[in-house]
């Protein structure tokens, strides 16, 4: 009879954990997936649709840049990027964590990004970055708080200015 009592227990305290790690999985591959979706809407150059990751109060830190706290400083500074000539820009997640609690997540990975010069010249740039994502009250997944930085090393300009 105790056997049988520990083997239910067991097997009761597995189903448990496995429902557990279901419902972070589910909400991690969320993320994943909102992610990859908002790297393709920023590859294709699409503004609206770029912006759209964003939470209402969300916070956006750029390289070398002013933080962006509004919806037309966010706005802004994407615009600001995809224009740019000769623009391709996409990321992928290497990380996603997911809170217990259901309603917060962080990503993060690496971003490839290639923009022209002055004279045109194609300047490549690889980097990292860090999103902070909050679960909305219609279940869909937005970027509370959003910074990424360069790989390469500082200028020699921007090491002067700075000193």
């Amino acid at each position: 009879m105790k056997i049988k009592t520990l083997v239910f227990t067991l097997i009761l305290g597995l189903a448990a954990a496995a429902i557990c790690l279901a419902g972070d999985t589910t909400a991690e591959q969320g993320l994943r997936d909102a992610d990859a979706a908002w790297s393709k809407a920023a590859e294709s150059k699409d503004l609206d649709k770029t912006v759209s990751y964003y939470s209402a109060d969300a916070i956006v830190l750029p390289p070398n840049a002013p933080v962006a706290t509004t919806k037309e400083a966010i706005r802004r500074t994407w615009q600001d990027l995809l224009v740019s000539p000769g623009a391709v820009i996409s990321w992928k997640a290497t990380k996603v964590e997911a809170a217990k609690s259901g309603d917060l997540g962080f990503v993060s990975g690496t971003y490839e990004l290639t923009m022209n010069d002055a004279s045109g010249k194609p300047i490549n740039d690889k980097g990292k970055y860090v999103e902070v994502w909050e679960k909305q009250a219609d279940g869909k997944w937005k970027c509370g708080t959003d910074i990424w930085n360069s790989d390469l090393p500082a200028s020699a300009s921007a090491s002067v200015e700075k000193q």
